[in-house]
């Protein structure tokens, strides 16, 4: 058993792909037999992952979840900032913007204001909670963006750990609510098209979960929603931190 511990101690990294692997696997595996494919895997993996992380921190008395496990480590790694970037280039040097041109100006619109109303309404929600720091409302405003924007934006401004970890929160509830509900409204919005597909990934913009959603109503507009929604986060990776921190700061 010692020499097991040590082999994953010093592997912790490979230890954190084979742990998420599984709970991935796990979570698709749930999503089919037990909803029907209509809630995504990726919901469900994040659910877990938020309550593997109360429990991990409850266990050690830490602040990192389950990194705090010394078996786990490799996650905090996986999980954290240079992965994410790292994430987010990969993603932006995937997409060309002579696909974007395939949208059409509403497709270019519905990014910017898809950016924009979520911002507006996460910060409104941040101050009605008694927010008062610009750094703050401005990083929970990028988090109801998408979960990917708000750390992004609160690294780059100086917001504390808690608020960052709120705009995660803000994101993570939006995207499991386009997973749900975009199957559900489908019908009534005319999204049965790939250019709707297009407009609906401007607007919604979190990537997982209008790719999970448009993936429970048509697989084959699964693309043209994601494409959109990737330009999404790029945008707001680039206005939260600038523009509308800038705006927040004039405000308050």
């Amino acid at each position: 058993m010692d020499i097991i511990e040590t082999v994953f101690l010093r592997n912790s990294l490979v230890v954190a792909f084979a742990v998420i692997g599984v709970t991935i696997w796990i979570s698709y595996f749930l999503a089919d037999k037990l909803t029907n494919g209509r809630i995504h895997g990726s919901a469900i993996a994040i659910a877990l992952g938020l309550v593997a992380a109360y429990f991990g921190g409850v266990a050690t008395g830490g602040n990192t979840g389950v990194a705090d496990v010394a078996l786990f480590s490799g996650i905090g790694l996986m999980g954290g900032g240079m992965m994410r970037d790292f994430a987010i280039v990969a993603a932006a040097f995937g997409v060309h913007l002579s696909e974007l041109k395939k949208a059409g100006l509403a497709g270019v619109i519905s990014i910017f204001a898809g950016v924009i109303v979520s911002f507006v309404v996460g910060a409104a929600i941040a101050v009605m909670f008694g927010y008062t720091d610009a750094a703050a409302i401005t990083t929970i405003g990028a988090g109801a963006v998408t979960y990917i924007v708000g750390p992004v934006t609160g690294e780059a401004i100086g917001a504390t750990d808690a608020v960052i970890t709120l705009s995660v929160a803000a994101g993570l509830v939006k995207s499991i609510l386009v997973m749900i509900g975009t199957p559900l409204v489908a019908r009534y919005i005319g999204l049965d098209n790939p250019q709707s597909a297009m407009v609906f990934g401007g607007l919604m913009g979190t990537t997982s979960g209008v790719a999970a959603g448009l993936a429970a109503t048509d697989p084959k507009l699964v693309p043209y929603g994601a494409m959109t929604a990737t330009f999404y986060t790029g945008v707001g990776c680039l206005l939260g931190p600038s523009i509308l921190y800038f705006l927040v700061s004039g405000i308050f």
